[in-house]
């Protein structure tokens, strides 16, 4: 797909780590299909499970490449949270140059703890950003890459146009460019490609997945949400957040008078028990384009006609044959 990536990919498409809805299983049917499967670590808990959970990738990830070869599977990536709240980050590091995951991506703090241990074993680091001052900062402590969430993401999200945050990273910067927010389809994937991006983080197309961790009921009211059913707000984790209006009150949070914001603390160490972040739920603005629960190898399907129809349909437009300007 670009210069850039050291691996072979179907789509320049990764499954983005989703809290609590990203898995081994989700990983693997992605890699399985041709794209990046990426999970964060603090899905698993205690630091035991992370251990369990790496193994079962890697196994998995090369049981696939003897049975269809390596070009055909997507590499694995593994998010890691390096906020200065996460008292587990030593350890998830240690896990990390033991099971050398091809990508690792760092969110909510600066990629810098990360990059001598993938660095050391050959891996790609790149940094999670929501705007220009981070991503510089992420560049200048040596990232190879840049994960722009954007306006429309879901979950932690951010507040630029996709289009607008690609291009200005691109005036200073020609690493590896992974932007998400609000793209769910194989149409949207080759407009950000064509806009400079390298890949493209799809989340909440991936939340009614057969393979996902989230409940059915998570699952399906994704499927009937539209745009309209979503609400940001800082209100649950301290951080803003693109959270299913169904789901705020369903757990006794009224949109319309949503909670200051709490302190931030994303302590892996910490058990799920009683957060209650664990039963709100979360989507994205891609939410309005999917109708139905499927496997991921079925989603993979479809992005990949879509994204070959995109390519056709700008070949076809003969911009410049027409005399207008491309």
């Amino acid at each position: 797909m670009s210069h850039k990536l050291p691996f072979a990919l179907r789509l320049p498409v990764v499954a983005a780590p989703m809290f609590l809805i990203s898995g081994p299983e989700l990983v693997l049917a992605a890699c399985r299909s041709g794209i990046v499967g990426a999970f964060p670590t603090p899905n698993a808990r205690p630091i035991e499970t992370l251990d369990v959970w790496m193994r079962q990738i890697t196994e998995g990830v090369a049981q696939a490449r003897d049975e269809v070869g390596a070009a055909q599977v997507g590499p694995w990536c593994a998010n890691l949270v390096t906020h200065s709240s996460n008292t587990r980050l030593a350890q998830d590091l240690e896990l990390i140059a033991k099971y050398q995951p091809p990508i690792v991506v760092t969110a909510l703090g600066s990629p810098k703890p990360a990059i001598e241990v993938v660095h050391g074993y050959g891996g790609v680091v790149l940094a999670d950003v929501i705007n220009l001052g981070l991503a510089r900062k992420a560049v200048a402590a040596g990232a190879d890459g840049l994960a722009c969430v954007s306006a429309g993401a879901g979950g932690h999200t951010g507040f630029l146009s996709p289009f607008a945050f690609v291009s200005a990273i691109r005036e200073f910067f020609d690493g590896l460019v992974v932007v998400g927010g609000g793209i769910s389809d194989g149409w949207g994937v080759a407009g950000a490609v064509a806009c400079g991006a390298d890949l493209v983080y799809m989340g909440t197309r991936f939340i009614p997945t057969v393979e996902s961790m989230a409940p059915p009921e998570y699952k399906q009211m994704v499927v009937d949400a539209s745009v309209d059913d979503l609400l940001v707000s800082a209100g649950v984790t301290g951080t803003p957040a693109s959270w299913l209006k169904p789901s705020l009150r369903a757990n006794g949070l009224d949109p319309d008078n949503m909670p200051d914001a709490p302190g931030r603390q994303y302590d892996s160490n910490q058990s799920f028990a009683g957060k209650k972040w664990v039963d709100v739920w979360a989507a994205g603005q891609g939410v309005g384009s999917i109708r139905a629960i499927e496997p991921v190898a079925q989603v993979v399907d479809r992005l990949s006609a879509e994204y070959t129809q995109a390519q056709q349909r700008w070949v076809g437009l003969n911009y410049t044959k027409q005399g207008v300007s491309a």
